[in-house]
């Protein structure tokens, strides 16, 4: 399959998991890709299955808080391939933590790292895909916890609720020659949900609230990035995509200590 034949993509927290998935996924349909990540070995392991393909690929090391180095990975991008085709932005996440216990500095990080840095890279990433290619298309990974009330999500959950709204915001903004699409995410075998996979009693209560019976893999949100990303979605922008099994509530709780009075 060639759907993405010729085009240069751009992944962020490629080093692992979802967004190493999404990038060999966007290798096999054609695409070179440059990846970036903080571990220099995680982006070389992901750059040898990229080109394993047949694909060129870029291992770019970026910590996507700092916001100089946005535009030096975008640069560098640019530089390497000639052009810049599709941005996806899935560097993000942050552990669970009762609300009683969130820091204005814990929340305001979560904020920054889920929301305000995938917006950075879009501005930049879109100003490029018009000056290289005429226009392009950007897929933010998102997470249910944007939208499904969970406890001890708080932070997290307010940082994917924004990038869903940066996502429909920027889709009004850059429509018609920049598309921006979602994708909202349920629980997936990645090393987030290690705690889930290596406790039995958890995993048996996740699988038998999911509809369809089993926890995500890496490859299910790939293969919807590659759609948000390619030409068969040409007249979709603005939409947060729930790829999750199906779920409409938590398939499991985190407990949280009871609010006392104090002593």
């Amino acid at each position: 399959m060639t759907i993405l034949a010729d085009k240069t993509v751009l992944v962020t927290g490629a080093g692992a998991g979802i967004g190493r998935a999404i990038a060999v996924a966007f290798a096999e349909a054609g695409a070179d890709v440059a990846v970036a990540a903080r571990t220099q070995a995680d982006l070389d392991e992901t750059v040898r299955l990229i080109e394993a393909t047949g694909r060129r690929g870029l291992a770019v090391v970026t910590d996507v808080m700092q916001e100089d180095q946005l535009q030096r990975l975008v640069d560098a991008t640019v530089a390497h391939f000639g052009k810049l085709s599709v941005l996806v932005n899935n560097a993000g996440g942050t552990q669970p933590r009762p609300a009683m216990q969130t820091s204005s500095r814990y929340f305001t990080t979560a904020l920054h790292f889920n929301a305000l840095a995938p917006f950075l890279l879009s501005k930049l990433a879109a100003q490029a895909m018009v000056d290289t290619q005429g226009g392009g298309s950007i897929v933010n990974i998102s997470s249910r916890s944007g939208d499904m009330v969970m406890t001890s999500m708080v932070a997290y959950g307010a940082g994917k609720a924004a990038l869903n709204m940066v996502t429909q915001d920027l889709a009004a903004d850059l429509a018609p020659v920049v598309r921006v699409n979602a994708i909202s995410v349920g629980g997936v075998d990645t090393q987030a949900m290690e705690f889930v996979m290596t406790n039995d009693a958890l995993r048996t209560e996740y699988e038998t609230h999911t509809p369809m019976g089993r926890v995500g893999q890496p490859r299910d949100i790939a293969a919807a990035a590659l759609y948000l990303a390619s030409p068969a979605s040409s007249w979709v922008t603005g939409v947060i995509l729930r790829v999750d099994g199906g779920t409409t509530a938590p398939a499991f709780s985190i407990s949280v200590p009871p609010l006392e009075p104090r002593s």
